[in-house]
């Protein structure tokens, strides 16, 4: 593996202060940023790996997310407009109807940006029409739901069954996540695969595309 650069070993070892001053020196210098963001992708894909081989634990894995929301408040300006490389594929990725949690699903956001797919990130609380709607419209080879209510469960059932209804099921590959996901609702709901971790579902979704 090649040798990270300062920027993403920083991101990968969650240091916010020293990525902000980073970032920072690099738009100055006129680094381009959709390069400067390459740089932290690679960082947070190496967290990802460290959490994998339990070198860190949740705490470092959320607070990184955390560090790239920042890192892409100061980026997008510089980002609007810009001419963006082709990408790895398409993921669609939302927590479901009824259930208002965001961290889980905006890790594997930033795990899958950086490993190169198109992420149309629905937000949360999403209504199953919603998510047939970006099916049709973006054409994703997976779909990401998020769901850490076990009160929820239902809404990943009506995600899945207006999908079926829609004749899109066929066409993407789904996958579940979250606190009240499990390998078991995923077959109950007839999802395609369960991720326990954020580094999970992005290995999988870069697995149906060669990417992982």
């Amino acid at each position: 593996m090649a040798e990270l650069s300062q920027l993403a070993e920083a991101v990968a070892g969650v240091r916010e202060p020293e990525v902000k001053a980073l970032v920072q020196e690099k738009l100055q210098a006129g680094v381009p940023a959709p390069d400067v963001l390459a740089e932290c992708n690679q960082g947070m894909i190496e967290l990802g790996n460290r959490f994998a081989r339990e070198e860190c634990f949740l705490p470092e894995l959320m607070f990184g997310g955390m560090v790239m929301k920042t890192v892409m408040a100061e980026l997008q300006p510089h980002l609007d407009g810009v001419q963006t490389k082709g990408t790895a594929g398409i993921a669609v990725l939302g927590s479901v109807q009824h259930d208002v949690h965001d961290i889980g699903k905006d890790l594997v956001v930033m795990m899958l940006r950086g490993s190169g797919f198109e992420v149309v990130d629905l937000g949360v609380d999403v209504p199953p029409a919603k998510f047939v709607d970006a099916i049709r419209e973006h054409r994703p080879q997976v779909v990401g739901m998020s769901v850490l209510l076990t009160t929820c469960y239902r809404s990943v059932t009506e995600t899945v069954d207006a999908i079926k209804a829609a004749g899109l099921r066929d066409q993407v590959k789904l996958m579940v996540g979250g606190a009240a996901a499990s390998s078991l609702l995923a077959e109950k709901t007839g999802c395609d695969f369960y991720g326990k971790t954020a580094v999970d579902g992005a290995k999988y979704a870069g697995g149906l595309v060669g990417a992982g």
